[in-house]
Formats: C-alpha cells, sequence, structure tokens
C-alpha cells in the first residue's frame, strides 16, 4: 500500500499531490507537458526531496520532512522503468534483468535463476546470452520489464513504458504487461500520454494539471464526465462550463445552450463531436440549439474530419470528408452549428 502527500517547489512548478495505491493496483497518471507527473515519480523514489507532506509504502515511512525522515533512494523498495528502457549495451539479456539483484548482494547464479525465471514469464525463452542492440524495440522492452520486476518491488514506477514502439508493437506489449501487472502485488504507478494505455491497464486514473490533481476516478468515470480540457481532449469531447437554470446553461462568452433535462448551478457541458451537425444556412426543424460561427481549423482522423468553430458556443464538430466539400468548409468561412438538447449532457462542476 502506498500512502502519498507530495509537496514539493521547483523553479516551474508547485507540485502538490495526494494519491493512495493499494498492493496489486494499477493508478495512472496523465496530464499535459510540465503538470508534474514525472516529477511525482522522481519524487517517490527519493530523487526530488520533499518540502512537505510524508510517503509511506506498506507501512514503512520513506520520506517525512517534519519528521527529518528521508531513507536514501537506493534503500526504497521501488523499482522504476523508463520509456527508453535504459539497458546495458554491453551486457546480455539475462545480465541486464540479473544487476538488480547481483546489486542487492544475491550470488550470481541464484540472480541468473531468478532473472531466468522472470524472463521466461515475458516470453524471452532463446534471448538469454542477447545483447541489446541485437534485439527488437519489443523485446528490450520485455527486458526492461523482467528488470523491474525480478527485485519483487513494493513499489513499481512506470514512466511511459510504451512509448517508444511501434503500433504494431505496442498491441502485444501493452496485453503482455496487463496481464503481468494483473498478477503483481506491488502498488503500481503508471505515467503515460496514451489513454488508451490508461483504460487498458489502470485500475484508477489520475489527472494533473499544474502540479495539482484535477481529476481521479476509475477510467470509466474520468472519461464519460471529463472535468478538463486535457482529458476532454484525450477523450474527443466537446467540453464546456457555464451557470445553469431551468432548461439553459449560459457561457461566460455569452452563449446559450439548451438541455433536454432541468439543471441548476455550475455545470459541465459535455456534446459528442458527431452529434453536431454543420450548414452554411440557419436549419429548419428540430433542433434547440443553433450556433452562428466560423471555420477555424479541421484535423482530418481516418475517414472523418474534425471541423473547429469559433462563435459564442466554441465546438468541435466531427463530418464527412465529402461533407466538407459539400458545405466548402474551410478556414474563415462562416456556417451554422446545430445540436438537439438531447445530445447534450451535463453535471455538476
Amino acid at each position: 500500500m502506498l500512502d502519498a502527500d507530495i509537496q514539493l517547489r521547483l523553479s516551474r512548478l508547485n507540485l502538490d499531490t495526494a494519491f493512495t495505491v493499494a498492493s496489486g493496483e494499477v493508478l495512472a497518471l496523465l496530464g499535459p507537458n510540465g503538470s508534474g507527473k514525472s516529477t511525482t515519480l522522481r519524487a517517490l523514489v527519493g530523487l526530488l526531496p520533499l518540502a512537505g507532506g510524508r510517503i509511506v509504502l506498506d507501512g514503512t515511512v520513506l520520506e517525512d520532512p517534519a519528521q527529518r525522515i528521508k531513507i536514501p533512494p537506493e534503500q526504497r523498495p521501488i523499482n522504476l522503468m523508463f520509456q527508453d528502457y535504459l539497458l546495458f549495451p554491453h551486457l546480455s539479456a539475462i545480465e541486464n534483468v540479473a544487476f538488480g539483484l547481483r546489486a542487492k548482494g544475491t550470488d550470481k547464479k541464484a540472480a541468473r535463476d531468478k532473472a531466468s525465471e522472470t524472463m521466461a514469464r515475458l516470453g524471452l525463452d532463446g534471448l538469454a546470452e542477447a545483447k541489446p542492440g541485437s534485439m527488437s524495440g519489443g523485446q528490450q522492452q520485455r527486458v526492461a520489464m523482467a528488470r523491474a520486476l525480478v527485485t519483487d518491488p513494493k513499489l513499481l514506477l512506470l514512466d511511459e513504458p510504451l512509448a517508444a514502439l511501434d503500433v504494431s508493437t505496442k498491441t502485444d506489449v501493452r496485453r503482455l504487461l496487463r496481464e503481468v501487472l494483473r498478477e503483481s502485488v506491488a502498488a503500481n504507478v503508471l505515467v503515460t500520454h496514451d489513454l488508451l494505455d490508461a483504460v487498458a491497464l489502470g485500475d484508477r486514473m489520475v489527472v494533473i494539471g499544474d502540479g495539482k490533481i484535477v481529476q481521479t476516478g476509475t477510467p470509466a468515470e474520468v472519461t464519460s464526465r471529463p472535468r478538463s480540457r486535457y482529458v476532454a481532449d484525450l477523450v474527443g469531447v466537446n467540453l464546456l462550463r457555464g451557470t445553469a437554470g431551468g432548461h439553459q446553461v449560459r457561457l461566460p462568452s455569452g452563449g446559450t445552450i439548451v438541455t433536454a433535462d432541468e439543471v441548476d448551478g455550475d455545470v459541465y457541458v459535455a456534446i459528442q463531436p458527431h452529434a453536431v451537425s454543420l450548414h452554411r444556412a440557419e436549419p429548419e426543424g428540430s433542433p434547440r440549439n443553433v450556433w452562428q460561427g466560423s471555420v477555424n481549423g479541421t484535423d482530418l482522423l481516418g475517414d472523418r474530419v474534425r471541423i473547429h468553430i469559433d462563435g459564442p458556443v466554441p465546438l468541435v464538430a466531427e463530418v464527412t470528408i465529402a461533407a466538407v466539400g459539400e458545405l466548402g468548409l474551410r478556414d474563415g468561412v462562416d456556417v451554422f452549428a446545430a445540436v438537439k438538447a438531447t445530445e447534450v449532457s451535463t453535471y455538476p462542476a
């Protein structure tokens, strides 16, 4: 069990986060660049001293500035796996995996036996004597994973472990990593920018912004009700915030959104891009929400195009490639965006 209250001050970041991770649980940390994710990992390892708070792992206080307790990094039962693996190029795969055991005083035979057993779990049979330079990216990643697991850490930290892999390899390694983490009795903290990694591997998600936690919950809870622009962009949903009364939500920009349900107070509004229809003339018919705006950017996503609309209700709409041509959707073009009230989701801010 990890109980972390991390407070530290850097030149460009004031980090103040608190969270727990149970044995066998995987906590996924997400956030934009510079938000404090990797800084959190370095603080847990002991590479950055706390200004306040405390870190307790399995009942042992690893760091508490108020009590002047700080266990050195090399004495903490923690392993950190980096995205670039950091394998020793002059050592074989089994020597890389056994390195941590040897550093802790395990004799050579016992270390190699344990390393061999761990490598077998990860499908690395036959690669014991291979050097990193002769391995594929996926094989190197699994060797790094075996090295992180072989010492049976009480806390396993994974910093973007799949970021360096190509798409085809990443799918297989993600599946393997999920199986390994499900068998783990360690507390596990995963830092990632990839929403799929967080959803596939994480039991819970913590979203950090500017050094503070802005949202936490299960992957389903976080993705279904984003509370920050960062998460909304990851999920691909329009997220707005305003003040509700009755069937209307007023935005700070002056725009108004009509809802199917009665709402009240400060709320978030979520609208799926595919629920936004675009028109060059004001539409007739059933939509209760119609806003005028102008095109301010396009993104191609496979056979769909995302159109960014500026206006009193800024939105992203998702349309077909054919619709782009038919409507003449290009930067600066005036359009009307329409959304049915039943497509508007609201929840307390």
